[in-house]
């Protein structure tokens, strides 16, 4: 049986053991890593991974869930004879609920490039080695390799419930990162740079390579400074790293639990108005695009903040029911081996108008932030953060002296209320992306 068929088998056995409603979930991948330092392999790393979810809805709403690894016909049968038995623990929950097939074709997407596959293992150890081989020759200080890493992926997936949802695709992405150190006397720093696509002829490793260079340079020579209230100006990957804060925030499970900083705040200014945030999982090229979410629900795109003004939140079946509201395609699974929960998919701060030289050039005296350390301890139900940086420091537009040490601490709804331009250079890393950001006076804290 193809991957389609055995969904379809798990959802009629389930039927005929008596569940009210079930959902088969088959997912087949393959992954290739290439680790590489000072151009010897260090690492080649080949995984497959197959299996089946299985949900299994009583008529009262209680949920079961169980996986198999093994898709044999006798193994999905006692999936499902274990996901009915876990219902049984479960509560009732009028919400749990199946979605239905779309009542529109959905429009195809490019999601899988055969040249990734086609690509021999030698060729994708090359792309690892050039990204090394263009950092070294970047700079001449550049004298230590982190890892250099070449990785791509490619999957199937098969989603077949009993209201007559049937989907399945293929798809895949591809990407080149490398963690460099440049040296200076005892000076060490390190810099990275990522690049990740959809199709192979578009990953290009020297401006990967110089890209970690560059980073790994700026800050060697680094200072502390005293405290100063003065501008930020976040690039990119930066800018990035607060969404790390906003996306679990606007997540409806999160805001129905009541975990959210944006709990009761739909229709209300919560950012500048030059800064609109979207959630689209049709992107073309983004590397979470993908026809239908988890649960076979097709993705779109989702304006959650435009113009500074909160729209709304990212819902899977379950939090629209009882939003009673209409799902997003953001019902998320990480793998087979769990149920959908509410994430996003390709998330981005939309492009601005602003230059990256004029935005800076802007600045009279400001941090140029190139590392943040601990975004992950903001708290994302105040929204309150606390993070280490270095950077550039910038005076009359022009970069000066590189800085370390400092911290930057506040409110993210603040920081994002202050932002004063935006950048044109919209740029992603992996499925989620930013352009520059400038935020104007904040206190940054020194020795």
């Amino acid at each position: 049986m193809d991957n389609l068929e055995l969904a379809r088998h798990v959802v009629r056995e389930a039927t005929r053991q008596g569940a009210h409603a079930a959902e088969a979930y088959l997912l087949d991948s393959r992954s290739l890593l290439v680790e590489v330092a000072d151009q010897a392999v260090e690492t080649l790393k080949f995984a497959n991974d197959t299996g089946v979810g299985v949900r299994i809805f009583s008529g009262d709403g209680r949920v079961g869930f169980a996986f198999a690894t093994d898709i044999s016909t006798a193994s999905l049968n006692t999936a499902v004879r274990q996901a009915i038995a876990n219902s049984r623990s479960t509560f009732p929950d009028r919400y749990n609920a199946l979605p239905a097939p779309a009542a529109t074709r959905q429009p195809a997407l490019k999601l899988l490039d055969p040249a990734i596959s086609a690509a021999p293992v030698e060729q994708k150890i090359a792309l690892a080695k050039a990204v090394e081989e263009a950092a070294r020759k970047a700079d001449g200080r550049v004298r230590r390799t982190e890892r250099c890493v070449y990785e791509d992926a490619e999957y199937g997936v098969a989603i077949v419930n009993s209201r007559d949802l049937e989907v399945y695709y293929r798809s895949g992405y591809c990407g080149l990162y490398g963690v460099v150190l440049a040296e200076d006397g005892a000076d060490v720093q390190t810099g990275m740079g990522l690049a990740y696509a959809r199709d192979f002829a578009a990953l290009d490793p020297d401006a990967v390579g110089r890209e970690a260079a560059r980073e790994a340079c700026l800050l060697l020579g680094a200072k502390e400074i005293g405290t100063a209230k003065a501008a930020i100006v976040l690039p990119p990957y930066i800018a990035t790293s607060f969404l790390a804060v906003l996306v679990p925030a606007l997540s409806a499970d999160a805001v129905q639990k009541g975990r959210s900083l944006f709990t009761g705040s739909v229709g209300k200014r919560v950012a500048s108005p030059l800064l609109s945030l979207i959630d689209d999982g049709r992107l073309e090229g983004g590397v979470a695009s993908s026809p239908v979410d988890g649960e076979g629900v097709p993705t779109r795109r989702t304006e959650l903040i435009a113009g500074g003004e909160l729209k709304g939140f990212l819902h899977n079946t379950y939090t629209a029911g009882r939003a009673g509201t209409d799902s997003t395609g953001n019902g998320v699974r990480q793998s087979f081996k769990g149920m959908p929960e509410v994430g996003a998919t390709n998330i981005f701060f939309a492009r601005g108008e602003t230059p990256p030289s004029e935005l800076i050039g802007g600045v009279r005296d400001g941090l140029y932030v190139t590392s943040v350390m601990g975004m992950h301890t903001a708290n994302p139900i105040s929204g309150d953060f606390s993070v280490g940086a270095a950077g550039v420091w910038i005076r009359d537009g022009q970069f000066t002296k590189p800085v370390r040490g400092v911290a930057i601490a506040g409110n993210i709804l603040g920081i994002l209320g202050e932002v004063d331009a935006v950048g044109d250079d919209l740029r992603f890393f992996g499925p989620q992306g930013a352009p520059t950001l400038r935020i104007d006076k904040i206190t940054i804290s020194g020795t």
